[in-house]
């Protein structure tokens, strides 16, 4: 009977420490992250989910992003931008997650293609314009993209891309890698259909022409010195343009991932750079454990007595 009385007395005296919300110095790494999406034309392609009810590769983004910043640790910081044309835009600056996760998981949730200010999609100026603005806020970047350029590169390839500011991050790939229709809106932003290859521009029309240009039906090495291979091809398609992005993630000091990934919050941490941050550990969880177990054990001793 004592020994149940000084059990019972132990576990009161440990819930009672518990409840102070006791605590003890500890240090955590946390991260800084500018997540930016491309909200393009091609992002409407149908390619995630089931055959009879797919969605966009944009529906999927706004799916998944909430659920990489909700795994970030509490003391880190997400930014959110989009990227359209040749740049992207930040619509707020890097904010405690914890704090300010419901703003920032139904921003991502709110995010459409009409924000959109151009059709053009020059993906290494949006990365390039995307890295000054984490730089400028000493954060790491996260690019969301297909990764679909259009108009077309010029025969002399993209922009090289530029990481002056030593910025980590993922470029993720978003989209399947069979190519699919990109739906087409009328001006009111309505869908009305998928793209056809007649309305498309094939090749570019900037820069020099290729070495082959002189081959292609109606070349005219002064009126038309690119031949009209434009009017032919597969952009009005678009597929995941994967080789593409990891050459370009590789050039920027950046990894590269799949959105499906299953790994993709760890590779996230793990290309992301970790910042020390002083804290303190709450120790209240283990004092009510103890409490609960002596009051288990009291119990035990009263029933054997």
């Amino acid at each position: 009977m004592k020994a149940g009385l000084a059990i019972l007395a132990l576990g009161a005296g440990l819930a009672a420490i518990a409840a102070t919300t006791p605590s003890m110095p500890a240090q955590t790494s946390v991260r800084n992250i500018l997540f930016t999406v491309d909200i393009t034309g091609s992002m409407n392609v149908r390619d995630y989910g089931p055959p009879q009810a797919p969605h966009s590769r944009l529906e999927a983004v706004r799916r998944r992003l909430p659920a990489l910043i909700r795994g970030l640790p509490c003391g880190s910081r997400a930014g959110l931008a989009v990227f359209a044309e040749r740049q992207s835009f930040t619509f707020f600056r890097p904010v405690e997650v914890c704090a300010n996760y419901t703003p920032l998981a139904e921003t991502v949730e709110k995010l459409d293609w009409r924000m959109g200010w151009d059709g053009d999609s020059r993906i290494s100026s949006g990365v390039n314009s995307a890295l000054r603005f984490a730089a400028a806020d000493d954060a790491d970047l996260v690019f969301l993209t297909d990764g679909h350029e259009a108009p077309p590169l010029p025969h002399g390839g993209r922009r090289p891309m530029r990481n002056e500011g030593d910025v980590g991050g993922l470029i993720v790939g978003v989209g399947a890698d069979r190519p699919s229709p990109i739906p087409r809106h009328d001006e009111r932003g309505r869908e009305i259909g998928f793209y056809r290859m007649e309305d498309m521009v094939h090749g570019a029309r900037i820069g020099a022409p290729s070495p082959t240009a002189s081959a292609e039906p109606g070349f005219h090495p002064r009126n038309n010195p690119y031949g009209e291979a434009d009017l032919s091809g597969s952009e009005h398609l678009s597929a995941l343009r994967a080789p593409y992005l990891e050459a370009m993630a590789s050039e920027a000091g950046l990894g590269f991932a799949r959105l499906d990934d299953p790994s993709l919050s760890a590779r996230l941490m793990a290309d992301t750079r970790a910042i020390p941050l002083a804290g303190r550990r709450d120790l209240s969880p283990f004092f009510a454990i103890a409490s609960l177990a002596a009051l288990v054990s009291t119990l035990l001793v009263n029933r054997r007595a």
